[in-house]
């Protein structure tokens, strides 16, 4: 394995995990039919790329705690990029996205194949069942490399019950988002609307981003209870903070960086922490403003433009900056007061809080 903060090499060895088990799948689909190995084809073309951070968060979760099984661990934390593959799949057919990391979207992608391939039917339809079992595959795929990691059996067995438990919370953190946005907040306080803002955040990313994929790996090298709660503590600090950034990249980042267009969580109507925050700063006129930009799948560049404006001018955008400072310094005494972790996972651990959150894609 590589040193704790060789990341690039790190991502290079979860890349190889990744691609052994999607040749694995490409032979399990031969069989059915070379039509069916597109599925593969769409989870190679997303899986090629990524900050690979669940994996790097479940790998030094478990060297932290003390682990052993380098290789099988590393297995085991690729486990963690087929499911966050199938999150972002689905993601983009529920938010009806275009394009991921710089390409376009799953179902876009199999719907383009359906019109150059002059077949029946809607490409649209064939698009987004293509991208819902692809998604589906995804989550196969993650089941199968956990379980096929190579862990001892008792290791693995203390690991499964977080993984379980970070599948299904993901599920409903998503319905969540939804219910949300389609009720609204409009009648809902200032705090009301951060604190409902707080917890699609943390049910629908920060647990899946940073705390159970520390604690999957954590629970598998024998964390102690003491250092389990700690590092829980650190991952759903870490973790929100992960979040906050990403809802600052989806308004002020540059798609040539994130791989998605700017502004698209402002078209797409999502009630965020930074919006609450800038509709209780702004003058009335802005809010009005902002709330006539948010939800409008039309918008344009200007329009993106003018709501970048009054989030920063209001001083929404600074106090959110804060909170994500607030958050990363929660992690950094949270990881600080555990006693038993191992240097190397500690060092790599806090690493990581950093390279978490003050990022730019």
């Amino acid at each position: 394995m590589n040193a704790p903060l060789d990341l690039a090499g790190f991502r290079t060895d979860v890349q190889q995990e990744i691609d052994v088990a999607l040749a694995r799948q490409r032979r399990i689909l031969t069989p059915v039919g070379a039509e069916t190995t597109r599925l593969v084809t769409a989870l190679e073309r997303l899986l090629e790329g990524g900050k690979r951070f669940r994996a790097a968060f479940c790998y030094w979760g478990y060297k932290a705690a003390g682990g052993t099984h380098d290789e099988a661990a590393l297995r085991l934390s690729s486990s963690l990029e087929f499911f966050q593959a199938a999150a972002l799949i689905h993601d983009d057919v529920m938010d009806d996205s275009d394009v991921r990391r710089g390409s376009p979207a799953a179902h876009v992608a199999f719907a383009e194949e359906h019109r150059a391939a002059g077949w029946e039917g809607p490409a649209r339809q064939f698009g987004l069942a293509g991208a819902v079992l692809a998604g589906d595959l995804c989550l196969v795929a993650c089941d199968q490399a956990f379980a096929g990691c190579g862990l001892p059996a008792h290791e693995l067995d203390r690991a499964r019950p977080c993984f379980d438990e970070m599948r299904s919370q993901l599920m409903a953190g998503q319905f969540l988002e939804f219910v949300v946005a389609a009720a609204g907040w409009e009648e809902l306080p200032t705090p009301e609307r951060i604190e409902l803002a707080r917890r699609v955040i943390r049910y629908k990313s920060a647990k899946y981003s940073v705390e159970a994929p520390t604690l999957i790996g954590a629970d598998a090298g024998a964390v102690s209870p003491a250092d389990r709660t700690l590092l829980s503590r650190y991952g759903l600090a870490l973790g929100e903070a992960f979040q906050l950034r990403d809802d600052v990249l989806g308004v002020f980042g540059d798609p040539a960086a994130t791989g998605k267009p700017a502004g698209d969580d402002l078209r797409e109507g999502k009630r965020t922490v930074l919006l609450a925050l800038t509709l209780a700063a702004c003058t009335p006129a802005a809010a009005r403003r902002l709330s006539a930009i948010v939800g409008d799948e039309s918008a344009d560049e200007a329009a993106i433009t003018d709501a970048r404006a009054i989030m920063a001018d209001s001083g929404a955008l600074a106090q959110h900056e804060q909170m994500i400072a607030e958050g990363a310094e929660a992690a950094r005494e949270a990881l600080a007061a555990a006693t038993g972790l191992t240097p190397a996972g500690a060092g790599a651990l806090d690493a990581l809080i950093g390279l978490a959150t003050a990022r730019s894609t």
